[in-house]
């Protein structure tokens, strides 16, 4: 699949608003440092295969045709932005409509396998020059967590719902595969796919008739609206006033609202006992200094013999070891305050914070991977709406740019996603 997210003729985002758009609009200056990222991209495309296109017909360097492409319509800018602040200035430069691909995927699959190996050994010290810490202001703390959700999921139901489907389901889904193991995706299976991921899940925590549910990021309903329909009883959590009030719409014309109840709640505030709960793709958001928090509230909520059930996106321990605290373009823009976890880091705040273990793990990133075409191609083809809702240009390549970065992190490795199962050992004797 090709991603094709058309050039913008220069200067197209010169009067960017810059109370929106502050680091967009404004271009910083850093020679040096400008100089710097100009020789570094220049190794990083010969060493992987890049065709860095230049304007007028240029290349950075000798490089295939059939090469990822990295088009620069502004060198000098991206490069200084670049040299500024690393990967966050990549991407402002991709929001700016500084450089394009007619393969974004593509390109950013080839740099997104071993990403450690992009810069030299003995240039490591120059990331000193451009990583930041993320703001104190967004740590998910109790007082931070509705604003960092805010920011994201009370965008606009009705934006989500452009390029989601009708389940509305904002996870990855669980498609049928080929004979070789590899998923069988496409529009008119999604739902099916989705349905299929939300099933997995309530089987593997067994939730059944009379199962009391707790589900600790609620989404817009759609797996409350499936556990009850198997005579659950759930109670469901979140943070973002928009999902609430969709969700429990949707729960309301399912006719299940006495089985389902919805409350804005953070997890940390959960009360009661419950045989099963679940989660998908929460931990992402909760950030790594409460990761011991969200499991011992699971801990403590789930009575004898309750099984946990969560989906989580996951990256290798030493990735994440190196990327933890680091503010990164995807925490700035998109995600403020979250964490990808490694099953390891999982395995370990259960086993020091809680008495839950980790019973069993199933890998399926390549669906994610496709999950993401989907919804990617969905959110490109309806740009003219996205645009009606009142999203600019800055927004939309923001989001393009988010959506196909993530399809690149599952399809080169760097990312996974699992089901994973939690319970309490039986005692020995």
């Amino acid at each position: 699949m090709t991603t094709h997210v058309e050039a913008l003729a220069p200067g197209a985002f010169a009067t960017a608003d810059p109370q929106h758009w502050p680091d967009v609009a404004h271009v910083p200056r850093a020679p040096l440092k400008a100089a710097v990222a100009r020789s570094l991209l220049r190794r990083v495309a010969r060493r992987r295969g890049l065709r860095v296109e230049l304007p007028h017909g240029r290349l950075l360097g000798p490089a295939p045709a059939s090469a990822p492409v990295l088009r620069l319509h502004r060198p000098d800018a991206f490069f200084h932005r670049v040299g500024a602040s690393g990967l966050i200035g990549f991407g402002e430069s991709y929001q700016a409509g500084e450089w394009d691909s007619p393969d974004l995927v593509a390109l950013l699959t080839e740099l997104a396998t071993a990403p450690e190996t992009l810069v030299p050994t003995g240039a490591q010290w120059l990331r000193r020059l451009y990583v930041k810490r993320p703001p104190a202001g967004e740590l998910s703390t109790p007082g931070n967590a509705r604003t960092n959700i805010h920011r994201h999921y009370d965008l606009s139901n009705e934006l989500f719902a452009l390029f989601l489907d009708p389940t509305l389901s904002y996870s990855s889904a669980v498609f049928p595969t080929d004979p070789a193991g590899a998923p069988v995706a496409s529009w008119a299976n999604l739902a099916e796919a989705q349905h299929r991921k939300i099933d997995r899940l309530l089987d593997l925590a067994r939730v059944g008739v009379g199962s009391r549910v707790l589900e600790i990021g609620t989404g817009w309903g759609e797996l409350a609206i499936r556990a009850a329909a198997r005579g659950a009883r759930v109670v469901s959590l979140t943070l973002s006033e928009e999902q609430l009030a969709l969700a429990r719409r949707r729960i309301a014309e399912a006719g299940l609202a006495d089985r389902a109840e919805v409350r804005l709640c953070d997890y940390r505030a959960a009360e009661g006992e419950f045989d099963a709960v679940v989660s998908v793709e929460m931990i992402e958001a909760v950030g790594r200094p409460f990761w011991p928090a969200y499991f011992a509230t699971i801990d403590r909520v789930l009575a004898p013999g309750g099984r946990a059930a969560l989906q989580a996106i996951t990256m290798p321990h030493e990735r994440m070891l190196a990327s933890s605290g680091t503010y990164t373009w995807i925490l700035k823009y998109i995600f403020p305050g979250g964490q990808i976890p490694s099953t390891e880091a999982i395995r370990q705040a259960t086993a020091r914070h809680t008495s839950l273990r980790v019973a069993a793990c199933d890998s399926f990133g390549p669906h994610y991977a496709q999950t993401l075409r989907l919804w990617c191609e969905r959110f490109t083809e309806r740009a003219d709406e996205v645009g009606a809702l009142g999203f600019d240009q800055v927004f939309q390549r923001m989001w393009e740019l988010y959506l196909a970065y993530s399809e690149a992190g599952f399809a080169a490795g760097y990312l996974d996603v699992q089901q994973i199962l939690l319970t309490r050992p039986e005692p020995t004797r």
